[in-house]
């Protein structure tokens, strides 16, 4: 149980606090093997982009968790990430208190980017704060993956080497700056159907997820955009080829390398030179590729 500190006493006393909650993309993804417990170990580069969902935390005097949201149709209740998040903080806690919170929706749902994880990854930040925990990153790191595997990453965030099932992190360096589009056609994704698809002992070419790590720690965008590849689209974009026609028009437009997120259908492509991605989301956007579509870059704010 971590330290709560008295909030009402004095001039310390905080009843709101405010965070962002950064969206991830894969630069590498490669899953080593299936485990007998069902799980997959996998190998990825992650990073976080510059595209949040915002996280407002209201400390209510009543015991009890209020979760609202803006901007699109959401569960609030018990099965949202955020709410089984804050109601492991709590209880973790020992907080007799409860807390409102409100989510203004922005990353893409269903995308590969870990909106939910990164979501709730932000509830551990904030609770952390509202309430005087003495949280350190790596607590909240240990109770985040009993919330789900990508959240651990998603509390540290930046760039990191990921390995197991996703909660064994490495930090790594900031990668070069570069230009992002980001684009998630108008398609969902269940990533349970697409791991369950995924025939790990029959993949026959896997990116080279340490020569990536080591070109990151080098400066070298060139040796991070050479072995981009992610495992996964052998299963999505065999089921919805408008990831392939993304990539394609991508490097057509002048990407240096273009590659699916995660689980899909996101994907993102890597420029160099900002009219070109202006101008590559631009055709995304008269072509009806899709309807969500970012010009952006890597954001490591831990």
């Amino acid at each position: 149980m971590y330290n709560v500190y008295n909030q009402t006493e004095g001039n310390n006393a905080m009843n709101y606090v405010e965070r962002k909650a950064y969206a991830k993309i894969n630069l590498g993804l490669d899953v080593i093997r299936r485990r007998e417990d069902g799980y997959h170990e996998v190998k990825m580069i992650m990073q976080t982009v510059d595209i949040w969902d915002r996280l407002t935390f209201t400390r209510k005097s009543e015991a009890g968790i209020e979760l609202s949201v803006g901007g699109v149709d959401l569960p609030v209740g018990e099965d949202n990430l955020i709410y089984k998040a804050a109601r492991l903080v709590l209880a973790q806690a020992g907080i007799d208190a409860g807390v409102a919170i409100s989510l203004q929706k922005n990353i893409p749902i269903a995308a590969g980017m870990a909106g939910g994880s990164t979501d709730a990854a932000a509830v551990f930040h904030g609770l952390n704060e509202l309430f005087s925990l003495s949280m350190s990153m790596e607590d909240m790191m240990k109770l985040g993956v009993k919330i789900g595997a990508d959240v651990p990453y998603c509390i540290m965030g930046g760039t990191a080497l990921s390995e197991g099932i996703g909660e064994i992190l490495t930090p790594l360096p900031a990668p070069p700056e570069c230009i992002l589009v980001i684009a998630k056609p108008d398609i969902n994704v269940s990533t349970k159907f697409v791991y369950e698809n995924l025939h790990a002992d029959r993949l026959t070419k896997h990116p080279d997820i340490d020569g990536m790590a080591e070109a990151i720690r080098q400066g070298s965008l060139d040796g991070i955009t050479k072995r981009m590849g992610n495992v996964l689209e052998t299963v999505t974009v065999g089921e919805y080829p408008i990831i392939d026609k993304i990539k394609g028009l991508m490097r057509a437009e002048g990407a240096v390398n273009a590659l699916m997120s995660g689980s899909g259908p996101t994907v993102f492509g890597i420029f160099t030179d900002r009219s070109l991605a202006l101008m590559a989301a631009e055709q995304i956007r008269i072509k009806e590729l899709a309807k969500q579509i970012f010009v952006t870059g890597f954001c490591n704010v831990r």
